[in-house]
């Protein structure tokens, strides 16, 4: 899988568990796509779908995010290591409108919006599942 050098967007990235189970990551999974699975390089978009973006509603935090679906290939760069992973897009998510106007900063990088849910193996490429969030910047 190529990442792109083209840059998409900047904002927050946070972890997720595939599928609909709170606590651990288990192998279940799914995802709006089908595919999730909380071990691999993934990713959930909030604009993946028309349907996707009715839940996640990042325009009501000023985010225009565009449309990318199920299997479009992003790289996450984590702003202050320079850190970077390949992901899939997998699944639907965050829910952008519930965190408005948050925002996560190291060495005066500051992002503001939550923009992209990695799973725990994608996340922990570039950063601390313990961080919760990390300042991010998205190429395709």
């Amino acid at each position: 899988m190529a990442c792109g050098s083209t840059k998409l967007w900047n904002g927050e990235a946070t972890w997720f568990c595939c599928g609909s189970a709170w606590g651990p990551c288990a192998s279940a999974g799914g995802g709006a796509c089908g595919t999730c699975r909380s071990s691999a390089l993934q990713a959930a978009w909030p604009n993946a779908s028309k349907e996707c973006w009715d839940i996640t509603r990042p325009d009501l935090c000023g985010e225009d995010i565009p449309r990318r679906g199920c299997g479009s290939v992003m790289k996450v760069r984590h702003d202050c290591s320079g850190a970077s992973v390949c992901v899939t897009v997998s699944d639907c998510g965050p829910r952008t409108r519930g965190f408005c106007s948050e925002s996560t900063c190291c060495d005066g990088v500051c992002r503001t919006n939550r923009i992209i849910d990695l799973t725990p193996a994608a996340f922990s490429a570039i950063g601390s599942l313990s961080s919760g969030t990390l300042p991010v910047s998205i190429f395709e």
